[in-house]
């Protein structure tokens, strides 16, 4: 809810949460004076909590699955170079 900004005729400057669709204050909720509702220009906007910030909701890429140099290939396929032939050198 935001903060609303009266100025009372006896009572001075006060603030008041207010919920948006409220209509501004008439009378003074401490002594019944009229009462004034002034512009703020001091606007407190604060987010909180993740989401917020690309590296908060973004997912990471995944990371490639590597093979260590001369690790032998599941299958019959060549585990020096990748290919899915079989090496003719083994």
């Amino acid at each position: 809810m935001p903060t609303y900004e009266y100025q009372c005729e006896k009572c001075g400057h006060f603030e008041l949460w207010q919920s948006i669709k409220d209509n501004a204050l008439a009378a003074c909720p401490t002594c019944g004076s009229k009462v004034e509702r002034l512009l703020s220009a001091n606007v407190g906007f604060v987010l909180k909590g993740s989401g917020f910030y690309q590296n908060d909701y973004k997912n990471p890429a995944p990371a490639p699955e590597s093979k260590p140099k001369g690790a032998e290939a599941s299958g019959p396929g060549c585990g020096a170079c990748g290919s899915p032939d079989p090496c003719p050198n083994n």
